[in-house]
């Protein structure tokens, strides 16, 4: 992208980005959405792989995490192959302008660099069309996750 729209999407990596990452979930689950700060962090925060998008001049614009191993078993049904993408946010600021689908992108891109096949998630329903443009699928009931209603999607790698 270019101009003041340019940003980039790495791997957490950097000092600073596991509470870039951090700020930007409080901004949109708990500050927007209303999620309760006590379940947006969990003991999976430590051992996933978390994606941050940032501007050029810094800002933290998006991100989300992957889960993989025995973290990701509970979510995905017990496969070992299967990561779980979660926590996906980007910035009000940010929408619209692709971030959400490069940091799905970049989170495909970590579970292939582990091995795995595939990736499940669970979707606010209203984002269903989203992932679906990603290539996601639904499965299963919905159900409610922090009060909202949701649905498990996988997408095949």
């Amino acid at each position: 992208m270019t101009g003041s729209h340019a940003y980039a999407v790495r791997e957490a990596r950097e000092p600073g980005d596991r509470e870039a990452c951090f700020a930007v979930r409080k901004e949109v689950f708990v500050a927007e959405q209303g999620v309760p700060e006590d379940i947006e962090y969990d003991a999976h925060d430590a051992g996933a792989v978390h994606v941050l998008a940032v501007r050029e001049d810094g800002a933290a614009l998006g991100t989300g995490r992957l889960l993989h191993g025995e973290a990701a078993a509970a979510k995905n049904g017990g496969d070992p192959a299967v990561g779980s993408l979660g926590r996906l946010a980007v910035t009000r600021e940010a929408r619209g302008l692709g971030v959400g689908a490069a940091l799905v992108r970049a989170i495909e891109e970590a579970a292939l660099a582990r091995g795995l096949t595939a990736v499940d998630l669970h979707a606010q329903t209203h984002a269903l069309g989203f992932y679906e443009r990603l290539g996601y699928e639904a499965y299963g009931p919905e159900f409610p996750d922090a009060g909202m209603p949701h649905r498990a999607m996988r997408r095949v790698l």
